[in-house]
């Protein structure tokens, strides 16, 4: 066989699955794709605005860090969307893709609002707040369990079903900002018993932000225990790797996607609780901001570890609030801001691919070698 003939059968590139990294080879290669990001980033910077990227990117540095008060905000922020991660992230191990966590929350934050609003002249504070944490909880629950129910029974695509839910939810807060309007004619509900604080949950030795992650630091405890050492979260991982052998085994698999898919949806009811009731004491039906959809891309980035997700959602926070300031401060629209964090993120997200993966290139016979074919 002659040398052409060998080159043109063996593919100029081809990809295998790589064993376990260790994670320190891992970890170096997602060190190494956020620091080419952020030479991509320069060069652009430059090429597009002619402005100095050590400036852009001190700038956005001091989006998170630049005073006490934006750390813990940013803080505050991470933590939310931690929770909805931590949420959602039960359900992908399951394999079951719960792309609802937005109308999850947004229900939770319907049931809290409902809670401060028609219970502040029946019962007391602490009473009103017990009924939020319930009525939230629930909300959520129940959200999440519709489409786990019909994916269960009936084997309904669970994406467009929990995509669906959340338009749902949308409109039901949407209706109840009419009925609940305040001032009346404007649409909106405004800030929920401003004078009183009736249902407005407490500060945390001072600190209006501590409660908040505090709460979401004992959710990511919990749930690591939970999927790591608990027989559900065994359950759970079976059941995402083959339903055949979860029943082969004696688990009952409908059972345990209800289960899961009602304790997502609890969680996220519980962003929903700490959004209304905690930090913007309103509702509207854009108070959850997109975090349901970007909690999705910090359960994956994490590889579905709580602990993991710590850090991600901090990056995601950090790019995110640097990316507003250096929009205002420098007079850069927005959208070369979202340009700057989409290569950083394009690149963190492709290193995983480097990570699974590993990239042959064809190489160069001898002689020998193509006798021996």
């Amino acid at each position: 066989m002659t040398t052409n003939e060998v080159r043109k059968k063996e593919p100029l590139i081809h990809i295998t699955k790589r064993g376990q990294l260790v994670w320190y080879r891992a970890w170096g290669i997602r060190i190494g794709a956020v620091l080419l990001a952020l030479i991509v980033s320069a060069l652009i910077s430059v090429i597009m605005t002619g402005k100095n990227p050590f400036e852009i990117y001190a700038t956005i540095f001091q989006g998170t860090f630049g005073t006490t008060r934006k750390l813990w905000i940013a803080l505050q922020d991470s933590a939310l969307l931690l929770c909805i991660s931590l949420a959602v992230t039960p359900a992908f191990r399951m394999k079951f893709w719960n792309v609802g966590g937005e109308g999850q929350a947004l229900i939770g934050c319907f049931a809290s609002a409902a809670c401060m609003i028609l219970l502040k002249d029946v019962l007391p504070h602490w009473a009103v707040i017990v009924c939020m944490v319930l009525a939230s909880l629930l909300a959520g629950a129940v959200w999440g369990f519709i489409p786990a129910f019909f994916k269960a029974k009936w084997n309904t695509n669970e994406t467009l079903f929990t995509l669906m839910m959340n338009y749902v939810a949308t409109q039901i807060v949407a209706f109840f900002c009419v009925i609940w309007e305040s001032p009346k004619g404007s649409g909106q509900i405004g800030v929920i018993n401003l004078n009183t604080g009736i249902g407005w949950l407490p500060d945390l030795f001072g600190n209006k932000y501590l409660l908040c992650i505090s709460v979401v630091l004992l959710l990511c405890a919990f749930m690591y225990f939970y999927l790591s050492n608990s027989k559900h979260g065994y359950e759970i991982s079976v059941v995402g790797e083959s339903e055949k052998t979860a029943h082969y085994v004696g688990i009952k698999v409908e059972k345990v996607i209800i289960r899961t898919m009602c304790l997502s949806g609890a969680l996220c009811g519980l962003a929903g609780l700490l959004l209304t009731g905690g930090v913007n004491h309103t509702l509207t039906t854009t108070l959850v901001s997109g975090r349901g959809f970007t909690a999705v891309m910090v359960s994956w980035m994490a590889k579905f570890n709580p602990i993991f997700m710590i850090l991600t959602s901090f990056l995601i926070v950090f790019l995110s609030r640097g990316a507003s300031d250096v929009a205002s401060k420098m007079s850069l629209n927005t959208s070369f801001s979202d340009i700057l964090t989409g290569i950083i993120l394009f690149f963190i997200i492709g290193s995983e691919f480097f990570i699974t993966y590993k990239v042959h290139f064809r190489k160069k016979h001898t002689g020998e070698e193509i006798a021996h074919v």
